[in-house]
């Protein structure tokens, strides 16, 4: 993933990409129980990613995008677009039911294949982009959405 701004050097970026990290690493275990047919082990999977995504989303959605949709209005839209899609697929599998619609397990894989493109999207456009942009009353207000919506992830050692 993108490393070449310096835009993870900021704790919100760093947050963000750490959690795409682990979204990454929950889609490759996706295509495993996916080979093997295995639609509850899929589920679960689901459930981890909208886990992972839920915070990650609100602060996108509230603290970052707000603060680039004056100048990136159709990117902001588009990614946010893609945020319900993705989360609808994922959305299935919710409170614990393996979904038995047959077609299930090919859309999430499909709405997976969006989401890897649209964490790309987001590490090579937007994080450079907000790094560039943003001013420091934005990024504090980037900081205060992260501290209401908490994250999945264990916090870096120092």
């Amino acid at each position: 993933m993108c490393e070449y701004c310096g835009c993870q050097s900021l704790k919100p970026i760093d947050e963000l990409t750490r959690e795409h990290d682990e979204v990454v690493r929950l889609i490759s275990h996706l295509r495993t129980a996916h080979q093997e047919g295995g639609v509850a082990r899929m589920a679960e999977i689901a459930r981890e990613i909208a886990r992972v995504l839920g915070p990650h989303t609100e602060v996108e959605e509230h603290g970052l995008f707000p603060a680039l949709a004056g100048d990136f209005p159709d990117q902001i839209a588009a990614l946010e677009a893609e945020h319900r899609r993705i989360e609808v697929v994922l959305a299935e599998a919710a409170d614990g039911v393996t979904p038995a619609d047959p077609t299930w397990p090919d859309r999430l894989m499909e709405a997976m294949a969006m989401l890897r493109d649209h964490i790309l999207k987001e590490q090579d456009g937007v994080f450079p982009a907000a790094l560039a942009n943003l001013s420091t009353e934005e990024w504090e207000a980037v900081e205060a959405t992260r501290a209401r919506a908490g994250s999945t992830l264990p916090q870096p050692t120092a």
